[in-house]
């Protein structure tokens, strides 16, 4: 970075801290992300034998990638696939790879590109697939649309691929480049093979449909939209007439699509549908995968409720499915998504809180035999790996420290005893991409001030081998800033403690008082207090340097590991309990810290968290004074029926609780500063929140500002200048609405 003296200087001149100095620290460089360059290491595949894996390099001769392998034990390279093999034979350039992914022997590689964006994800466009021993490259999909190719996959003999295609599934044979179209009623209502908008949204689930382990039969979802509410976004700024975006979006308490599994021949033939009691619109099948080495189905059926889990067997070309193991919870369930088969298939892998807390189990098949694998006061958060051989499962948990993440190791049969594996001189936060053999892991640590450092690690050991990137020019650029690293602090909820942060600005004097911004988010699907890198924090660090003090506290009900009550005590009360653990948390920290200054504080955050800012300024304006609300839920009813009702329930069974929760309910109460900003392309949380929320508020005669960026997505993003725009107009707010400065 050039001239890292001169911007530290700049901080301090805006703050009047210092006399003149040239290039002061702007917005715009704050959000470029040259200020402090922090490089990571992505798109690492394991190759089969778990000792090498793969990467996509640029060679500077042709202008494609290589695909490389490397050796985890000494990092020997090898070119797998030189880009000259990689040429699109119509244009005579290189194809430019989205993704690649190996057949399970290694011998094929299928490659993802000109791609198009479905919703959140690049999910739809075309592939190629180039055959390692003869060089051979053909394209997929001969015939068929443009870019409309999804989720293509190797059957397990790597002779065939199996992909959708206008809600339709097809294969592929290699050798022959036939096609054969295997469902024929996909249509706007009709989906197969991926998931209506809720699903992906809420599911994760994408790619619907699997391949059997014997290669002779496809497994897939089919959604019947058909019914359920559909929702239209108004474009009025691509022609000179509107155009509209007509997808179908269950509401809270609305018609859910129809969804059911079926099994087809991969040759083609008639879709089997399997029998699953309950009402299709009142039930999810969320997951479903084979079984290794088998032909049966393992598919977990979620009721409407969500907190009731039926795990179902079903046999490849039969109907009926046997109910081997129900979980259950008086609140709700999440799905389980890292299911591992253990002694010969006969036993699984499951997560549960059915002790109070986060752990791993292993289920006999017939769902009678339900060991722990993880016992004590601690949550597993999540896995990273397995070394069956040597009867090791690798975890991410931190029972004494709820921001941070450490890698355990267990004995799959044993006392339940845990071992830590991460450096105990390295606190923060710990990731992991582990070799499937569980021999390797490329390993990145990282905390709030200290950016990554990457390497390759062995196991059982957890010894270092080699570093990848120690990011030491970035940690340098970070210190020339000369920031105040955030401060991680404990503040009380009445009894409850709660954890947070909190940035001071450059030349705080803690003599003065100074008013506080609080970030917040506060939903079960996120968490805020992360002693984690994000690049320095600098949207953060800036607001902080115009003279305020910036804090996150992390009220119940958020997703942190601090066991089942902590995350479901909010159950059918999705903020209230927020707001309140919001509002007495600052005073909280005030009484600790008496330079914050409670005559001047605000509040903002972006979607659930725009609504907790909401819920504070409407429930407690005595307190906070000025909010900006980004992409809120104004009121509950609106959101979709699979986020909203797993923590809510259905507004005709908890019609008190929609009440309470919802910002809109209490904006008569509104006395402070409010801006609120929304995209009016949003598909998540719909413009329709905005518009109804600034009717409430104008009803009661509240004065307040707002920003409605067209046609901008959730994120807000797209379009030049959009991110700069939307920052600016928040420094604006804050600094004419909330003043800034020790007093």
């Amino acid at each position: 970075m050039k001239h890292t003296k001169a911007l530290v200087c700049c901080l301090l001149i805006s703050l009047g801290l210092v006399g003149t100095a040239q290039n002061p620290l702007t917005l715009e460089e704050v959000l470029s992300g040259r200020l402090i360059q922090t490089e990571y290491v992505g798109g690492i595949n394991w190759l089969k034998d778990g000792e090498r894996y793969s990467t996509l390099e640029r060679n500077a001769e042709t202008g494609g990638m290589d695909v490389i392998a490397y050796r985890a034990k000494d990092n020997r390279r090898e070119v797998l696939i030189p880009s000259a093999q990689l040429i699109n034979p119509a244009t005579g350039k290189p194809i430019a790879i989205r993704s690649i992914a190996w057949s399970a022997d290694n011998s094929r590689v299928l490659i993802y590109n000109n791609t198009r964006q479905v919703w959140r994800y690049d999910t739809r466009g075309d592939y190629w697939v180039l055959t390692l021993n003869t060089g051979k490259l053909q394209q997929l999909g001969k015939g068929l649309p443009e870019a409309s190719m999804m989720f293509a996959k190797f059957s397990p003999d790597a002779t065939r691929v199996a992909y959708v295609s206008n809600n339709n599934l097809y294969v592929e044979d290699l050798a022959s480049g036939q096609i054969n179209q295997l469902t024929r009623d996909g249509s706007e209502t009709i989906v197969n093979g991926t998931f209506d908008w809720v699903y992906e949204e809420e599911f994760n689930c994408r790619d619907g449909f699997r391949w059997s382990p014997d290669g002779q039969t496809i497994a897939y979802w089919q959604s019947d939209t058909e019914g359920t509410g559909f929702f239209d976004m108004i474009n009025n700024v691509d022609s000179i007439y509107p155009t509209f975006v007509h997808f179908p979006y269950p509401k809270a308490g609305t018609l859910n699509s129809a969804v059911k599994v079926g099994t087809i021949p991969a040759a083609g033939g008639q879709t089997t549908w399997i029998r699953i009691p309950g009402d299709q619109r009142e039930h999810y099948l969320p997951r479903m995968e084979f079984i290794p080495e088998s032909n049966d189905l393992f598919i977990q059926q979620l009721n409407r409720q969500q907190n009731t889990n039926r795990v179902w067997i079903a046999r490849a070309g039969e109907v009926e499915a046997m109910n081997i193991f129900t979980d259950t919870d008086d609140a709700w369930l999440d799905t389980n998504d890292h299911i591992e088969w253990l002694d010969k298939n006969t036993y699984f892998t499951w997560e549960s809180e059915r002790d109070g807390w986060r752990h791993l189990y292993r289920i006999s098949r017939d769902g009678k035999d339900i060991q722990p694998i993880t016992q004590g006061a601690f949550d597993y958060i999540s896995p990273v790996g397995m070394d069956k051989e040597k009867g090791l499962v690798y975890f991410i948990a931190s029972p004494d420290n709820f921001n941070q993440r450490y890698l355990y190791s267990a004995r799959l049969k044993g006392k339940n005893e845990i071992k830590r594996l991460s450096p105990m001189d390295q606190a923060g936060q710990h990731r992991y991409a582990m070799s499937p053999t569980g021999r390797w892991a490329v390993h990145t640590f990282s905390n709030a001030a200290t950016p990554p450092v990457i390497d390759m690690v062995s196991f059982p050991k957890h010894q270092s081998v080699r570093i990848f990137k120690d990011n030491a020019k970035a940690k340098e650029q970070y210190a020339a800033l000369g920031l105040n690293a955030k401060e991680f602090v404990k503040v009380k909820s009445g009894d409850l403690m709660l954890d947070a942060w909190m940035i001071k600005p450059v030349g705080f004097d803690p003599a003065k008082k100074y008013p506080v911004i609080i970030e917040v988010y506060g939903e079960p699907a996120g968490s805020t207090v992360q002693d984690v890198w994000g690049n320095g924090d600098l949207w953060n660090q800036y607001m902080a340097n115009q003279g305020y003090i910036v804090v996150s506290i992390e009220n119940r009900g958020a997703a942190a590991p601090r066991g089942r009550e902590w995350r479901k005590c909010i159950y059918g009360e999705v903020g209230t309990f927020s707001a309140e653990d919001q509002y007495r948390g600052i005073q909280d920290l005030a009484r600790q810290f008496p330079y914050i200054d409670l005559s001047r504080v605000g509040i903002t955050g972006w979607s659930g968290g725009g609504s907790q800012t909401l819920n504070c300024m409407f429930r407690y304006p005595d307190l906070f004074h000025t909010g900006i609300a980004i992409a809120f839920v104004a009121d509950q009813r609106t959101y979709d029926t699979i986020y909203q009702e797993r923590y809510m329930d259905t507004p005709q069974n908890n019609a008190e609780g929609y009440r309470k929760g919802s910002p809109i309910t209490y904006a008569e109460g509104l006395k402070g500063n409010l801006l609120l900003i929304h995209g009016t392309g949003d598909d998540n949380v719909h413009y329709q929140n905005c518009e109804l929320l600034v009717n409430e508020l104008i009803r009661h005669g509240k004065i307040f500002s707002q920003i409605s960026y067209p046609m901008r997505s959730h994120s807000i993003n797209e379009g030049k200048g959009t991110t700069l725009h939307l920052r600016k107009s928040m420094e604006d707010y804050w600094l004419k609405h909330l003043p800034a400065g020790g007093r």
